[in-house]
């Protein structure tokens, strides 16, 4: 892409100035997001780079760099065509290093990811931080505990499959609604990728659990929510629930998540009413 091939061009001129002439005081490092559209993803895979730089103090210290890196990674681009594969929401809670391995612990919104959206995150989180010599993997883990659908919990940039735009089967536009700073439903219009295996419904489900991309905006569903199957059949969305989750949630955060999983599949042109469930059996039907 001619934005890749800028930056390619711009760091072989920095590198092609003679000593004193011109020198930086900074190391850059790329902060790794995909493609917003990946329409406009062609010739490799769905990442693209934002650049950070740390000063030759701030690089020494290969902890410190790692942390500084994945704490500018979480905050998301500035670039409008990218955006990040992590959920809006996601803390660094800790960082350590243990020999050429970094120890990744983060928030529990990281754990609403599974799938192809795991993978991805994982991607972002791994190739930003293996530029860092020291760091050869990362470990990832959420609030202490490892991913249990996560195949290996020790990742390394070799190992990371990317994802290229072929693999997005489809495409489709969603109003998720989230959270303004006055605790009303807002919806955020996004265009959700479908692969191999997605369902519409399952698509909005999970984009909704991931979090808003506007920064203005933050999640309607309680930390920890998620739906236990989404599924569509004819004009009619099932939402199945977990009784145990809803215990430990108050009725108003239930009411608010319920009205923004039906309010956001409710806006998908091929469903015409969502109907919730709780551990499988049906307990009432809420129509848009």
């Amino acid at each position: 892409m001619m934005r890749k091939t800028a930056l390619c061009l711009a760091l072989l001129c920095l590198l092609a100035l003679p000593a004193g002439c011109g020198e930086r005081e900074e190391d850059p490092y790329f902060l790794y997001y995909r493609e917003a559209d990946l329409s406009f993803a062609a010739g490799g895979g769905v990442f693209q780079t934002e650049t950070v730089y740390f000063t030759e103090a701030e690089s020494a210290d290969p902890r410190a760099l790692a942390e500084a890196l994945l704490t500018e990674l979480l905050k998301g681009p500035f670039d409008e065509t990218l955006k990040s594969p992590i959920p809006a929401g996601t803390a660094l809670l800790s960082l350590k290093l243990d020999g050429s391995r970094a120890l990744v612990d983060l928030s529990a919104a990281y754990g609403s990811l599974s799938g192809v959206a795991l993978t991805l995150a994982d991607c972002a989180v791994v190739m930003t931080l293996t530029q860092i010599p020291e760091i050869l993997s990362v470990e990832i883990t959420v609030r202490g505990q490892e991913l249990a659908y996560r195949e290996q919990p020790l990742l390394s940039a070799r190992e990371m499959l990317l994802f290229p735009e072929e693999d997005v089967i489809s495409t489709v536009t969603a109003e998720l609604y989230f959270l303004d700073a006055g605790g009303r439903l807002t919806p955020e219009e996004r265009v959700l990728d479908l692969y191999e295996g997605d369902t519409q419904v399952s698509a909005v489900a999970q984009a909704l659990e991931r979090g808003p991309e506007n920064r203005e905006l933050t999640s309607a569903l309680p930390e920890g929510f998620q739906v236990k199957s989404v599924w569509q059949e004819e004009d009619i969305c099932y939402v199945n629930l977990s009784s145990a989750l809803l215990e430990e949630i108050g009725e108003s955060a239930v009411r608010t998540a319920l009205e923004a999983l039906e309010n956001s599949l409710g806006s998908l042109e091929s469903v015409e009413e969502i109907r919730f469930l709780v551990d499988g059996e049906f307990t009432r039907s809420l129509s848009g």
